[in-house]
């Protein structure tokens, strides 16, 4: 597979085109830098989006795009930028300082359509409710905001981000910009086509089943899914029924750092390089440091020093098993193999499916049940009226008529099971360090295949297609999506890693140095 770690950064030309259709030329970093020393500017790199997007409509990526607003807000954010350059002395450092408290400046991303963003129609993906435009940010878009993200729209999202494919009846379907006729994945699944097909650097999602990773999965990308109340904007919660985090998806591991140190609220800094007044003099004329947050400086320093060897499990046996039976597709093996070479090349120390020797069953006795208990007990809650039924999508009211009919009994026995499961969560890694799961079990089906089954059949394929995603909301730990193989039809394979509470710098590091070459 050729990975994009160390693309060649945008030259003069390229940067000053506005004609230019999407972002594939360089990392979203390597934007930023092109931003803040005056090779681009805030107008020309939301133009681009604004462009892209207009021109991939038939991917479906976006529910709604505000042109105007966004443009607005680049105008202001370059004229900030002017201010600051300024001339004469001192310019160096008020550009690194830019840097460190605004360290998104001029980039533009977008909200998936689950989030309140002023000013823009949420719709939550369903046609039951009436769309509502929020006079104030959510706190994550908020926070993106603050760190000088230009938001150019809401992305597709499936019915209230329920289903692994970003379809709806409001909007086109989201499309895989690997194979079109395939899906993106879900729910974050028109971020995850966005920023595939280059109209966006980056983008924000949220995971509560996998919501981050699947789609980061199908589209070739890295997601990372923090753990259970790491990130601030996030509930704070112990608790197994809060499911979802929130989490970055980029194409390289170094551009999901920046992300998530931005959504994780970390203080951006300078590198620190050698003392003395003529290191400083030399750096000084050499341009303006960027600050970087702690995950990418350990991202930095992985890619440049390398890690010390981790412990490394591996296991290819699904919680779902074996009430489901769980088929992995070759190149699905075939990625878990080439991830287990190149961490093996890497000095780790890899314990499992190799020898075929995977380790005793680690997850919890009639996961499947118990999972479909909890991820639907809320919506039975909710109280849609019988004309708001006829509205939602097959599946999402046969999730209601689950969820209402259920007895309240086994919903609660469903929870205290898997509480107590995520309680120990981190002993499922005992011995290891990290532990190694393929990510889909076969490739994206195509738009409309699962939408066609019947609802029962649909929940049950979507499972089988996701087999090891949910169970890591579930034990409220971190996990990276880290792409590391391509079909011969060019479609992307990827490996789920999993970390303890805590490990999410350390996971991208490992993330970035799978990817490079």
């Amino acid at each position: 597979m050729t990975h994009r770690a160390d693309p060649p950064a945008p030259d003069q030309a390229h940067t000053t085109d506005t004609s230019m259709t999407d972002f594939r030329a360089a990392t979203a970093a390597q934007w930023r830098t092109a931003f803040l020393l005056g090779d681009v500017s805030a107008v020309e790199l939301t133009t681009t989006a604004l462009t892209a997007a207009a021109a991939g409509t038939s991917l479906g990526a976006f529910i709604h795009v505000d042109p105007d607003a966004a443009l607005a807000r680049a105008a202001e954010i370059d004229t900030v930028r002017g201010l600051v350059r300024g001339a004469g002395h001192g310019q160096t450092a008020r550009l690194s300082e830019l840097s460190a408290h605004h360290p998104l400046l001029g980039l533009p991303t977008a909200f998936k359509d689950l989030v309140d963003v002023a000013g823009m129609p949420t719709t939550r993906g369903t046609a039951a409710l009436p769309p509502q435009t929020p006079g104030r940010d959510d706190p994550l878009p908020r926070r993106l905001h603050f760190a000088g993200a230009v938001s150019v729209g809401k992305t597709q999202v499936p019915e209230f981000g329920l289903p692994c494919y970003s379809e709806n009846s409001l909007a086109r379907p989201s499309r895989n910009p690997l194979d079109p006729r395939r899906i993106s994945g879900g729910s974050t699944g028109g971020g995850a086509a966005a920023v595939a097909a280059g109209i966006l650097p980056l983008a924000p999602g949220s995971d509560g089943g996998g919501s981050v990773r699947i789609p980061a999965a199908a589209c070739g990308l890295v997601g990372l899914k923090p753990g259970r109340g790491r990130l601030p904007d996030d509930v704070v919660s112990d608790q197994v029924s809060d499911l979802v985090v929130s989490g970055p998806i980029a194409e390289t591991a170094e551009d999901a750092a920046l992300l998530f140190d931005v959504m994780a609220g970390h203080r951006f800094r300078a590198p620190e390089g050698p003392g003395g007044r003529r290191a400083r003099r030399r750096a000084a004329q050499a341009g303006p440091t960027l600050a970087e947050g702690p995950a990418m400086r350990i991202v930095r320093e992985a890619l440049d020093d390398g890690l010390e060897p981790l412990r490394v499990g591996v296991t290819t046996e699904s919680p779902f098993s074996p009430e489901l039976d769980i088929t992995l597709e070759e190149d699905a093996v075939r990625a878990l193999e080439e991830a287990i070479s190149r961490l093996e090349a890497l000095g780790h120390q890899v314990q499992g499916s190799r020898e075929g020797t995977s380790p005793d069953r680690i997850w919890p006795t009639g996961y499947h049940r118990h999972f479909q208990a909890l991820w639907t007990s809320r919506l039975g809650q909710i109280g849609f009226t019988e004309d708001q039924l006829s509205l939602l999508a097959p599946l999402t009211r046969y999730f209601v008529e689950l969820s209402s009919t259920r007895p309240q009994s086994e919903t609660e026995q469903a929870q205290r099971t898997l509480q107590a499961f995520a309680e120990d969560a981190e002993s499922c890694l005992d011995p290891w360090d990290v532990l190694v799961t393929p990510m889909l079990a076969f490739r994206p089906p195509e738009v409309g295949w699962f939408a066609s089954l019947g609802p029962a059949e649909d929940y049950v394929q979507q499972c089988r297609f996701t087999p090891y995603s949910s169970v890591v909301n579930v034990m409220g730990l971190p996990a990276v999506n880290v792409p590391v193989l391509t079909g011969d039809d060019g479609l992307s394979w990827s490996v789920q890693i999993i970390g303890r509470h805590g490990a999410e710098e350390r996971l991208l590091a490992l993330a970035a140095t799978l990817q490079r070459d």
